[in-house]
């Protein structure tokens, strides 16, 4: 059996992105009979960030909605709250003493950011640490990743294969899973999308909202409505092929080739796409964000269980130091 962990970061309500490229594939790996997985809300990376307490809370509570509203099986899966477990902070001070300096100086979270080191604080800096004890603390042999996180768990796989060198075997050194079919999710600017970039899609919002959004905010040619227009390179196009089925996306091409049928009609159809597409999900999510006391209790179950698996790991490694 593998033991697949995977995080998400509670900087705001998962985007289409999010729930496509990281969230739908972890629950399809958690639901398959031989793996064991364990997912948490990144709420202590999200600090590096949001200083609001309010906002994180909230954020907090829109992930694990999210999570929930697309069927993932808190039985099958340990589903829990970064910050419920206070292992990992301890597990990451003895990591960030075993790991150079200079080596984090080359961490791109850094390095995006070092022309100008007022936005940067020591948090962001040894956030590769923080996020090394999130994966060793549970003895994980996979993380899913994308190319962007690559770097990142290298330096976990290095910091202990380093302890384990030193102090002799302690940590399961993880291996990278990445998922070539879901590693970019354009935004509504053709680039990949992202909440830095303000190009996002939130599913969960209401329809009137999401037709606001896509008719403004993605661009199109002034192609005439009877001439012919090619599909591919088309933002719109693009998103209707990840949220439709795929006969109906090659019906889509067909249309615009054909000529007739104008961007504002596929417009149209993407945004039905996204509202019939994830109703369910929206009716969900917003049922879980309307009862936060349910959504404290399944964190609280998991929490509980991840803590069973992580002091363990925690108590190796303070009798290798000497603690």
């Amino acid at each position: 059996m593998a033991r697949i962990l995977t995080g998400i970061q509670s900087t705001g309500a998962p985007h289409l992105g999010n729930l496509l490229g990281a969230i739908r594939p972890a629950i399809d790996l958690a639901h398959q009979d031989d793996n064991e997985s364990f997912l948490f809300i990144a709420d202590m990376h999200s600090l590096t960030q949001i200083k609001g307490g309010s906002d994180l809370r909230d954020n907090t509570y829109a992930v694990a909605a999210a999570w929930l509203a697309f069927g993932l099986d808190t039985q099958r899966s340990v589903f829990y709250r970064q910050s419920d477990v206070a292992e990992v902070t301890e597990l990451a001070w003895y990591l960030n003493c075993f790991f150079p300096y200079q080596r984090l100086t080359l961490a791109h979270s850094f390095k995006d950011k070092s022309d100008r080191l007022e936005d940067v604080n020591s948090g962001l800096f040894s956030y590769p640490m923080l996020m090394a004890a999130d994966i060793l603390l549970y003895d994980a042999d996979y993380v899913p990743v994308g190319k962007d996180q690559l770097q990142h768990l290298e330096m976990t796989r290095d910091v202990a294969s380093r302890f384990n060198h030193k102090m002799g075997e302690t940590f399961v050194v993880p291996k990278e899973m990445v998922r070539q079919e879901t590693q970019l999710i354009p935004g509504v600017d053709g680039e990949k999308m992202s909440k830095s970039k303000g190009n996002t899609i939130n599913i969960f919002d209401a329809p009137n909202a999401l037709k606001k959004h896509i008719n403004k905010n993605i661009i199109t040619d002034a192609t005439p409505l009877e001439d012919p227009k090619e599909p591919n390179g088309s933002v719109v196009w693009q998103l209707y092929q990840l949220v439709a089925s795929a006969a109906d996306a090659d019906a889509m091409a067909e249309k615009l080739r054909a000529g007739g049928y104008g961007w504002g009609h596929a417009k149209k159809d993407l945004l039905d796409a996204l509202v019939d597409g994830f109703a369910q999900e929206r009716d969900d999510f917003n049922r879980w964000m309307s009862d936060k006391a349910m959504l404290d209790a399944e964190l609280a179950k998991g929490a509980e269980r991840a803590r069973e698996t992580a002091q363990p790991v925690l108590q190796r490694v303070r009798t290798k130091i000497g603690f």
